[in-house]
């Protein structure tokens, strides 16, 4: 598989689960591949060396997404190392469970910080260094447009803004051949919401599949995005859900 030869592709969130994946599988496809992480650096190492095993160029750079300067230098970070940028990939999440009278002030606002405002700003940052034929994909959420019980309210929102972003910026990138795209997985085992855990089965039951799906599904979609393949898709959201929301 070589559709990405050539491109840069920066993954934030890239050291497990589906931002992992999603890294492995760009690179398969011919790109070299920056990752970002916060904690998991020896994780964060392991996809790095499976992906130059494979003759890709791979780095890790440790970012806080919460961090508003950090989420601009990551991708000058990576444009340095890469000599470039073609993909950004903006996947870094977190879940704040919990009815919004529960929440901390402080849970709310890193939600915020870290799954909207780095979104913005990765993407803000990234601009001036994509040319024609490059791409810009948000990972969203099922729950951006369904929100099935309590206490998803903060993280079902901050999902939601990723699709006015990813509508507003594929207008604005439009006249420079750059398409803005946003994948929304469905329950997806990792060890944010693994298929063996609490609630896994009540999830399981809404889906139209019948299962989970894997990170190499949300990958390969991805993937698809990123490619030449996907050069007449801007502005869309994809669903990867497995039917949960049909």
């Amino acid at each position: 598989m070589s559709k990405l030869q050539g491109k840069r592709a920066l993954v934030t969130g890239g050291s497990r689960g589906i931002g992992a994946a999603i890294a492995r599988r760009l690179a398969a496809e011919g790109a070299d591949v920056a990752i970002t992480y916060q904690r998991s650096a020896e994780a964060a190492n392991r996809v790095v060396e499976e992906i130059r095993a494979t003759g890709r160029r791979a780095v890790a750079i440790a970012a806080d997404s919460a961090d508003s300067r950090a989420a601009e230098d990551m991708v000058s970070a990576a444009v340095a190392q890469l000599g470039g940028l073609d993909i950004l990939v903006n996947n870094a999440g977190i879940l704040e469970v919990g009815r919004l009278e529960e929440l901390s002030v402080e849970g709310i606002e890193r939600s915020l910080a870290v799954n909207v405002r780095a979104v913005v700003l990765a993407s803000r940052a990234a601009i001036p260094h994509l040319g024609p034929k490059s791409r810009i994909i948000n990972i969203g959420s099922c729950l951006a447009s369904q929100v099935p019980g309590p206490g998803l309210a903060v993280y079902a929102m901050t999902k939601a803004a990723l699709v006015g972003l990813t509508k507003g910026l594929a207008r604005d990138l439009g006249s420079n051949g750059t398409t803005v795209n946003i994948v929304h997985p469905g329950p997806t085992d990792t060890d944010m919401n693994p298929a063996t855990g609490a609630g896994a089965e009540g999830q399981r039951q809404r889906i139209a599949l019948g299962q989970y799906g894997s990170p190499e599904d949300i990958a390969a979609s991805v993937a698809f995005l990123a490619s030449e393949d996907g050069r007449h898709i801007t502005g869309a959201e994809l669903a990867v859900d497995g039917g949960i929301n049909a």
